[in-house]
């Protein structure tokens, strides 16, 4: 993929002509920079593939430099060097977006393996993005996890209305996943090519949505500086979809009416009608129906509306999808970009299925993320969970807890702490050697070492 490019930077003249004479007879096009100011600068110019900076630069230092240069030039890998023991800064360079760090005084084997796995995830990116444009927008379908009945039925409807232009109106609770179905029935249309251009009619006040929606004029109310296209307008060839379709006033449904029956809308400010190509896909968490007899949805515009209906079932009634969508929202927001997902306790996993999730498939990512920081992306617990009062994690407490459950819980517990001493006995004292055995993290046996008192186990003979 040609020859890759690399900035080093340091102060010290010494370490920079090491690493250049290094990298070059690696093949890799090397330049060299004396301060941060050069660094940034250097990055403008020529976007160079990595850079490889101190932390501490004079003029700017390395982690004011690094922000500028991934503002600069984003696809530029930065790897710092720091002093032993700089783990402030390691941890700030990281969270700016550093690839990561080496420490002074580093080992040049050290330097050319993480170099190598700079360049292996950049080609593999790149590679990513070029697949993006190559594959089919089925994709966009698959980003819809679950596998039950009812969202087979789904399936079965988005591939059958898809390629056709009808109106389609999605229902369901909120959070239960409307906006991907839309998105499936774009991508997977004959206008994927075009825009999907998305409002929410609940985000945003009624005179500002019309002004949204239809575009104005110059003049046409205070504030309107300037003629702007609204959202139909630039949903031209492509779909428009228009989400919590029950917020609508009564006025502005007027007006979507009549773009739907002649397909033509007209900015505010002005009679000249604008002809739009659109398909319209609309979704809502209310029962338009009732709304329909209570005078707050037109009855004409809700036939126009629902000519396809897409139901997205609560999460509750899907309950066998639980362990999928966890396993997806586990790699979806693993700890850090290049770790592996955490896994998930099978208590933990029960209290998931056993709750009834009012907030569907989007209460159930955030609990995961939240559940993921909380445990550092390592074991999730039923202690990462937000609800639940977590008897199985309580001490005896008076008649809080049956006494079945406190058996079993100390049982569970003596017979962990037996394993984790058979292990630590025939690792020899050796922790990561048990831990491998166990086939747990390291940090989750340190903390069941803690928890259980065997720091001194096993004793060591004399």
């Amino acid at each position: 993929m040609g020859q890759k490019t690399i900035l080093v930077a340091d102060d010290d003249a010494s370490i920079r002509a090491l690493l250049r004479q290094l990298l070059q007879d690696e093949g890799y096009a090397v330049q060299e920079a004396a301060t941060g100011v050069e660094v940034v600068d250097k990055v403008k110019e020529a976007s160079p593939d990595l850079v490889i900076m101190d932390v501490r630069m004079p003029e700017l230092d390395g982690i004011e430099a690094l922000s500028r240069v991934k503002g600069a030039s984003p696809r530029t890998a930065v790897l710092i060097m720091t002093a032993f023991g700089s783990s402030n800064a390691a941890i700030r360079a990281m969270e700016l977006g550093a690839f990561d760090y080496v420490t002074k005084p580093f080992e040049l084997d050290k330097i050319n393996h993480t170099v190598g796995k700079v360049f292996e995830y950049q080609d593999l990116a790149q590679e990513v993005e070029v697949l993006r444009g190559e594959i089919s927008s089925l994709v966009q379908t698959e980003r819809i996890v679950g596998n039950s009945p009812p969202m087979q039925e789904v399936y079965k409807t988005i591939g059958k209305v898809a390629k056709a232009d009808a109106t389609v109106l999605i229902t369901g609770e909120s959070g239960t996943g409307k906006e991907l179905v839309a998105e499936a029935l774009h991508y997977n249309s004959s206008r994927r090519a075009g825009p999907l251009v998305k409002v929410s009619c609940a985000a945003l006040p009624e005179t500002l949505l019309e002004a949204e929606l239809f575009g104005h004029e110059k003049g046409s109310f205070t504030g309107a500086l300037t003629q702007r296209r609204g959202r139909f307008e630039l949903a031209d060839k492509g779909t428009i979809f228009l989400d919590e379709i029950g917020e609508m006033s009564l006025q502005t449904q007027t007006k979507l009416l009549r773009v739907l029956q002649d397909r033509k809308i007209e900015r505010l400010g002005s009679s000249l009608p604008i002809k739009v190509d659109i398909r319209v896909i609309c979704a809502t968490n209310k029962d338009l129906q009732k709304q329909v007899e209570q005078a707050k949805f037109r009855d004409d515009l809700f036939y126009r509306l629902n000519v396809i209906n897409i139901p997205m079932p609560p999460l509750r009634d899907r309950k066998e999808d639980i362990p999928a969508l966890v396993e997806h929202f586990l790699a979806k927001h693993r700890y850090s970009a290049t770790a592996q997902p955490a896994a998930i306790s099978e208590e933990a996993l029960r209290r998931l299925l056993e709750y009834d999730w009012p907030g569907n498939v989007r209460e159930l990512e955030n609990v995961i993320e939240r559940a993921v920081v909380l445990s550092r992306g390592q074991i999730i617990t039923s202690r990462e969970l937000p609800f639940g009062d977590h008897e199985g994690d309580r001490e005896e407490e008076g008649d809080e807890v049956p006494s079945e459950r406190s058996f079993f819980k100390k049982s569970v517990a003596q017979f962990e702490k037996d394993l984790i001493m058979k292990a630590l006995r025939d690792a020899g004292g050796n922790r990561s050697k048990a831990a491998e055995m166990l086939g747990i993290y390291r940090r989750l046996l340190y903390a069941k070492i803690k928890e259980y008192g065997l720091e001194g186990f096993p004793a060591k003979s004399r």
